[in-house]
């Protein structure tokens, strides 16, 4: 086995524009040269997470990689070495353009637009809604709810939808759920985790979540407030709600929460929006510029947006992050400061 390659020791590459600097991989395939240019595959998902088990790293030149045996030796990296069948399976992943990116990222939103359309309508009772902070979650959801509850605004009715930020204890979820409990109505709970790590909170919340015919939400506690806000101790609940949060219910490492949230997802449809390069991140808020809806407040000319994203895109791995939340901050200093914009950026918005 000493003429076998197991790993792959990149010196010096790059997978979708992150930069792989001296990582070594269990090998798949050996460096091969492609119409895009050299690559090795490899098992990333050390590096990169479980998902990844099967990627083409690109290497400009095969001097830029090192092949290592069983015993930990390095091989000629001039001599064509490779696993063996038996070791690893010789899969291949195909390497996506950014028009597939933008593309397979947009029918992800697509489907969020349709799917809060459906909670509008009752249609759909029970949303969770999964992925990076600042990618537009919230503000693709609250963008529908607006659309759908401009008639009550123009009538002078209540809204049917609300959207809950923050922490909240187990009688206030109570309580707004009762307040939002009829046919129509949409409660938005967006980065509420401090629900999911209460056992009465998450009772509460797959009462209302429930897939039977009826949901009925009890408290079986005496409580003075119950009776001041004229709360009933049990209600029917006919509203929708849509969960957003951060966390990936698949990541969690508590036993305990990790079977509430199975229970939570059974009866909701699951959205993951996760993305997991940065390269995923930067061409969504590209992709949201494009469409006008980033920058429409702050006057910018196409010339001007494109410096903006420039930036990002230059500084990717300098900025505190990647998201639209950035893009809006830089935007926010190139209005208030045309010249000096970028200075105050790498002051106030990239890692010391």
């Amino acid at each position: 086995m000493s003429d076998v390659a197991v790993k792959v020791k990149v010196l010096s590459g790059s997978y979708r524009n992150q930069p792989v600097v001296n990582k070594t991989f269990p090998l798949i395939k050996p460096y091969k040269s492609g119409a895009k240019g050299g690559f090795v595959t490899v098992d990333g998902s050390a590096v990169f997470g479980k998902e990844y088990d099967k990627i083409r790293v690109t290497v400009d030149d095969i001097m830029n990689v090192e092949y290592i045996n069983e015993s930990g030796a390095v091989l000629s990296n001039r001599v064509l070495v490779t696993a063996s069948e038996d070791l690893v399976p010789a899969i291949e992943e195909e390497i996506e353009t950014d028009a597939e990116i933008i593309t397979r990222i947009r029918n992800k939103f697509e489907v969020l637009d349709t799917m809060t359309e459906g909670t509008v309508s009752g249609d759909v009772r029970a949303l969770i809604v999964v992925g990076p902070p600042g990618v537009g979650k919230s503000f693709g959801v609250e963008r529908i709810l607006e659309k759908f509850m401009v008639m009550d605004d123009l009538a002078g009715r209540d809204r049917k939808y609300e959207i809950v930020r923050g922490a909240m204890t187990p009688i206030g979820l109570y309580c707004k759920l009762n307040q939002f409990k009829d046919h129509g109505n949409v409660l938005v709970f967006d980065d509420c985790d401090t629900i999911l790590l209460d056992d009465v909170s998450l009772n509460i919340l797959k009462a209302a979540l429930d897939s039977s015919k009826r949901r009925v939400i009890h408290w079986n506690a005496d409580s003075n407030m119950l009776r001041r806000e004229g709360v009933p101790d049990h209600y029917e609940f006919k509203g929708s709600v849509i969960f957003i949060t951060n966390l990936k219910f698949n990541n969690v490492r508590s036993a305990k929460l990790k079977d509430h949230l199975a229970a939570l997802s059974s009866r909701c449809h699951y959205l993951d929006l996760s993305m997991n390069t940065m390269r995923d991140k930067i061409l969504r808020i590209k992709q949201i510029a494009k469409d006008g809806a980033l920058f429409e407040d702050y006057g910018l000319n196409k010339k001007q947006e494109k410096e903006l994203l420039d930036f990002m895109e230059e500084n990717k791995n300098k900025l505190n992050e990647m998201s639209l939340r950035m893009a809006i901050k830089l935007a926010d200093l190139r209005k208030m400061t045309p010249d000096m914009w970028q200075k105050i950026a790498a002051v106030t918005c990239m890692k010391n």
